[in-house]
């Protein structure tokens, strides 16, 4: 259709103007449309709401969304998934089934497949989907007094060495060990005390590639205050377990003391800031790590204790699982690691109890683990590896 292009002194014939009212009203429809389709995010950093003192909060809940990749022809289902039968799961997000409780995932280079940690049994495996588990590895654990094989991270220059870090609780200890393909498990960081409880761990990388642990107080408030213990504690050791030179005392490897039972360990990939997730006297809690400094006041508290567990950092938003509510909690960030925003709840019912969370460098595919048989009500299919690509708004505010 030729534009429309008034002529001075000559009004528009009424057959012209029905083309151009057609027209703005097809201009409106693509608009609204658009509008609609787009996903509700969090402010960018400096601006919204501020929350210097946060706890848990007005909420809204999101609905998951399964990731959109060539696995996935034509996108996310229309309808929910069927129910698992045995080791057969028709849930597209699902990537591996029938383990044993997941403690910890570490994603691989290329974000297709990701390393598993079973907390009971200490076995590493790969898994993907469509592919049945390989078993990389299986390390000699005690699960007593919640430890076990809890935490797991790849060397920085992992498409070279391969190497594989683990956190285990063992009959003497907790401690850190390294993988290399085809050899035995060598020690990194040892001394770690364990006790009756307070023996789960964490691990991660920094902005630097540094390697980080998070340690649990062995059942001892008083170790992670103790400077001479390793129990309670962020620490940031180099590949071979020394004291990174970047540490605020660099003899020393802790970075920061006052943890009690952290359940996840995660960095931010702008800012490098870490947080960790922890309980405290008034509830569960969300730590920022500030290197040199002891922890003091939560970043967050969640104090009806919904079981803070796994946690990532992507797209500005710090997102933590939930285990007992069997949801994410996703929390916007501004300048300064502040707050901003409404708190928003990603309900994971179908899934259950929402433990190990982790994420690829630079991807918004969130891969998930369960601890369904560690509760009160195991659901089929347990436990699961799953994945979501990104968090759909909905929903008005509690």
């Amino acid at each position: 259709m030729p534009p429309l292009v008034p002529v001075p002194g000559r009004p528009l014939r009424r057959a012209a103007l029905l083309r151009v009212g057609r027209l703005a009203a097809g201009l409106l429809a693509v608009a609204l449309l658009g509008g609609c389709t787009a996903l509700p995010e969090f402010a960018e950093r400096g601006s919204g709401q501020w929350r210097p003192k946060p706890e848990i909060g007005p909420q809204a809940d999101l609905q998951p969304q399964v990731p959109r990749d060539p696995g996935f022809p034509g996108g996310a289902p229309d309808s929910a998934p069927g129910q698992p039968e045995g080791c057969d799961d028709p849930d597209p997000a699902v990537v591996a089934t029938c383990l044993a409780p997941v403690s910890a995932i570490t994603v691989l280079p290329g974000g297709r497949s990701a390393l598993v940690a079973e907390r009971t049994t200490g076995r590493i495996l790969r898994v993907e989907r469509g592919v049945a588990p390989v078993e990389i590895a299986t390390l000699a654990v005690d699960a007593a007094g919640d430890g076990g094989l809890t935490g797991l991270a790849l060397s920085p220059s992992y498409v070279e060495d391969e190497l594989i870090f683990a956190y285990v609780t063992t009959s003497t200890g907790n401690e850190v060990v390294r993988l290399a393909p085809g050899d035995r498990p060598k020690p990194v960081l040892t001394g770690i005390p364990r006790g009756a409880s307070g023996n789960a761990g964490a691990l991660g990388l920094d902005g630097t590639g540094t390697l980080l642990i998070a340690t649990g107080d062995g059942g001892d408030p008083a170790a992670g205050a103790d400077p001479g213990s390793l129990a309670g504690k962020v620490l940031r050791v180099n590949t071979s377990g020394a004291p990174a030179a970047s540490n605020p005392d660099p003899g020393s490897p802790v970075v920061a003391s006052g943890l009690r039972a952290p359940g996840g360990l995660c960095t931010d990939p702008l800012t490098g800031t870490s947080w960790v997730t922890d309980t405290d006297t008034g509830g569960d809690v969300l730590r920022r790590v500030v290197p040199g400094q002891p922890f003091d006041a939560p970043a967050w508290t969640w104090r009806d204790r919904p079981g803070a567990a796994g946690c990532v950092v992507a797209q500005g938003q710090v997102q933590v699982a939930l285990t007992d509510r069997a949801a994410m909690f996703v929390l916007g960030l501004g300048p300064d690691e502040q707050f901003v925003g409404e708190p928003r709840t990603v309900p994971l019912e179908h899934y259950g109890r929402v433990s190990a969370a982790a994420i690829g460098p630079g991807s918004a595919v969130v891969w998930l683990g369960t601890v369904n048989t560690e509760g009160d009500a195991p659901i089929a299919s347990d436990e699961r590896v799953f994945q979501l690509f990104e968090l759909a708004g909905g929903g008005s505010q509690d």
